[in-house]
């Protein structure tokens, strides 16, 4: 089975969404579209730390350093 694309899986949670907005969406077809697009929402977040941990970035030296994220508390 072939793996969807970022892209793939933000026209679904789009899809998602809008189906939610329907005014006679039934209390469990919600759940379970909410349901759905959690899952797609983790796999995202799960892709995008992938291509994170990947990305590098050349220094003043011109030598590629990992990327790191600065983090503000």
């Amino acid at each position: 089975m072939q793996e969807r694309s970022l892209e793939e899986l933000f026209v679904q949670a789009e899809e998602l969404i809008g189906r939610m907005e329907e005014p006679d969406l039934s209390l469990e077809e919600a759940f379970a579209s909410y349901e759905q697009g959690m899952k797609i929402v983790r796999e995202c977040n799960r892709r995008i730390d992938q291509v994170e941990k990947k990305m590098l970035m050349m220094n003043e030296e011109g030598a590629l350093v990992p990327f790191e994220v600065e983090e503000n508390d």
